[in-house]
């Protein structure tokens, strides 16, 4: 924790930095709680979209102008979506942190959303959603999470339907703007070399004009799952098996990420040694986890021919179950030290420190000191890795989705069928 500095501005936005002495530049950011899963039903896609729009002018800067300023100085700035949060981030030298800032706060607080730039950009989601048609590795995806949390926000794509996404317009994004973007849920993170009381200067100054009050409650995530096979002409069938898992802020969460990367997390997992190297019925096969603040999705993907479906399938099942029962101190512990490493590794980045920074105090309400994290990766062992997969399998209710040829789709269902309980 050392070098972590937090503030909080009248407004109720937090800022935190941690100085790194021995770096030159600074990475900072402003990150908002709020995502996807903020969107009311004729909002589908418009999180993304008012992300897109930040970077396309504001009254005081045309779209190529916030290029050439940040450029001019030898930064970049980049922005990112997701289910729960959106960012938008710089990497300047030092020296440039305040204009850094001061961009990143007008693309927030004086967006133009000029019709013309709308239009544009509009058309670029809409070919973005036409690229993730016609990638099936992506596309089964979104059909997993659809198929998992059907008929709520947080099932729902990122990027929308060309529909939903042609159809908005500048007082939608405002509205969408003022309604979810305020002070309590937003944090400004800097790491690498700053100065914690320029930058809550700076920020004060520049984003007073955000509301303090608290955006809208959401409501709570109801896991259903489901089979969900979808026929398309493709060389491979792409299968997602998963099932519940939890929240991060969950007892079982850490127990579950090690049994995540014992599944599948390496070269050395149980799922890529039996169904790759020793049946060699796929190239890629890997687990997953993904926690939310009240609700979690674990997953199994692969990518397999027509004719191995359903050996690769009761490979995967057979997997799980007996994960309940055989895990070892070996596994656990090689498991334990890949999640340690990484980690550790965000240490030694700033974009990734501001990043962990921003994400720890919006999922938890401060700053975790890295030895607390460590401390209960050490703490799982075999009995609660063991534990974790048969309450894992235990809650039944699997997901599936399989894309391919339609007689590749069957037999996947037929095996996911033993995971009902």
């Amino acid at each position: 924790m050392m070098g972590v500095e937090i503030s909080t501005l009248d407004n109720g936005i937090t800022v935190v930095t941690d100085s790194m002495t021995h770096l030159g530049t600074a990475s900072l950011g402003i990150w908002v709680g709020t995502g996807a899963r903020d969107e009311n039903e004729d909002e589908h896609g418009i999180s993304h979209l008012l992300e897109h729009m930040a970077f396309k002018g504001t009254r005081r800067r045309s779209a190529r102008r916030i290029a050439e300023e940040i450029e001019q100085v030898g930064g970049d700035i980049n922005a990112a979506t997701s289910v729960e949060q959106t960012s938008y981030n710089v990497r300047v030298l030092g020296e440039d942190v305040p204009l850094g800032l001061d961009i990143l706060a007008d693309i927030l607080t004086e967006p133009a959303f000029a019709a013309d730039e709308l239009a544009r950009e509009k058309g670029v989601i809409v070919q973005e959603i036409g690229a993730v048609m016609d990638t099936p590795d992506d596309l089964v995806f979104d059909l997993f999470q659809e198929q998992a949390f059907p008929g709520q926000a947080v099932g729902r794509s990122i990027l929308g339907t060309p529909e939903t996404v042609r159809g908005f317009n500048r007082d939608q994004l405002g509205a969408y703007l003022s309604r979810t973007y305020r002070g309590p849920r937003m944090v400004v993170a800097a790491a690498g070399a700053v100065d914690h009381q320029q930058v809550v200067a700076e920020a004060a100054a520049r984003l007073k004009s955000v509301g303090g009050a608290a955006k809208p409650e959401l409501p709570k995530a109801a896991y259903t799952g489901g089979i969900q096979l979808a026929p398309r002409e493709l060389e491979q069938v792409h299968v997602l098996i998963g099932l519940e898992g939890c929240s991060y802020h969950h007892g079982d969460y850490h127990a579950l990420q090690v049994l995540t990367n014992v599944l599948g997390g390496g070269m050395s997992s149980r799922l890529f040694q039996d169904v790759r190297e020793e049946r060699g019925l796929c190239y890629s096969i890997y687990s997953f986890h993904w926690s939310y603040a009240d609700t979690g999705l674990f997953g199994i993907y692969a990518g397999t021919d027509t004719g191995d479906v359903g050996e690769l399938s009761e490979a995967v099942i057979d997997q799980l179950f007996a994960a309940g029962e055989t895990i070892t101190e070996v596994e656990v512990a090689r498991a334990k030290a890949q999640m340690k490493v990484g980690l550790l590794a965000a240490l030694e980045s700033s974009g990734a420190r501001a990043d962990q920074l921003a994400r720890q105090i919006l999922g938890f309400g401060r700053v975790i000191p890295v030895d607390e994290i460590v401390a209960k990766v050490d703490a799982v062992d075999v009995a609660m890795v063991r534990q974790a997969a048969q309450t894992l399998v235990a809650r039944g209710r699997p997901t599936l989705t399989a894309l391919g040829p339609e007689s590749g789709l069957a037999p996947a269902a037929r095996a996911v069928e033993r995971l009902r309980g």
